[in-house]
């Protein structure tokens, strides 16, 4: 029986990302919110896990208290469980204060067999959360896992996706897993889960209840900050030329030929 963890994020459901000018940090205010795609991956293989090798399945987020929607998605997906990481001292984490955050409450729950994260969020594209976290409780990680397979002496071998095919590796339980969406394809949430989702009492933890200081979390606690956002200066005015090559070649070539930088 596998004790299995999915740390899910929920992401804002636009393209037109806002930052705050003074704290230059994500606004989320008035977007409407997902969780993040990657994540889906994330729990789908956790539930399949579950119904191939035994367990549980909680899933854990940090954030504001709306992302208890984000969980109870979750739960009507097929999850047993859920907790909801709030508290106002988290707000402004980077991904060393956020993987800290998640590592306590990690250890609060007894620990983990085997962890389940997307391989990245689309809203900061860091791709750290999920390795971080693995080496603050100091488990192994595999990252961008596109399939699993289990030993029975604990072991477990990955095959993960590279730009150009897959490699293997191996290593043993209890470790931390990146998956990418080629890895499965989340199903579709019952009613009925859905129905006891709405139900579910979903506990809320905060700094006290992880046993954090301020300093270690949040703004206080990150180790990189945003100090300036800016737009990049134009480039100037764009064409577009279509023809065929030997066209466009001499037509091109006076130009070059003109600005005189050294491709004559």
């Amino acid at each position: 029986m596998l004790n299995i963890i999915v740390c899910i994020k929920q992401v804002p459901d636009t393209q037109e990302v806002r930052l705050d000018p003074v704290t230059h940090t994500l606004k989320r205010e008035g977007l409407a919110a997902i969780i993040n795609p990657f994540d889906l991956y994330a729990l789908e293989e956790g539930l399949r896990v579950r119904e191939s090798q035994g367990g549980r399945v909680t899933v854990m987020t940090m954030g504001p208290p709306q992302a208890e929607a984000a969980l109870r998605e979750a739960l009507g997906f097929g999850a047993d469980a859920a907790v909801l990481l709030s508290d106002r001292a988290f707000a402004g984490a980077d991904t060393w204060a956020t993987a800290l955050t998640l590592a306590r409450a990690v250890e609060k729950l007894g620990g983990a067999d085997l962890i389940f994260c997307g391989k990245q969020a689309i809203d900061g594209d860091t791709a750290q959360v999920g390795p971080m976290l693995a080496t603050i409780l100091d488990i192994p990680y595999v990252a961008w896992a596109r399939k699993l397979t289990f030993s029975g002496d604990g072991g477990l071998s990955v095959e993960r996706l590279l730009d150009h095919g897959y490699d293997a590796v191996e290593t043993q339980l209890p470790a931390l897993v990146t998956v990418v969406k080629e890895i499965n394809e989340p199903r579709m949430p019952s009613f009925k889960a859905k129905l006891k989702a709405k139900k579910e009492v979903i506990p809320v933890w905060g700094i006290g209840d992880l046993g954090l200081e301020a300093a270690d979390v949040g703004l206080s606690g990150s180790f990189t900050q945003v100090v300036k956002v800016f737009a990049p200066p134009s480039r100037g005015k764009a064409e577009i030329w279509t023809g065929a090559p030997e066209e466009l070649a001499a037509r091109l070539w006076p130009r070059l030929k003109a600005q005189g930088k050294g491709l004559v």
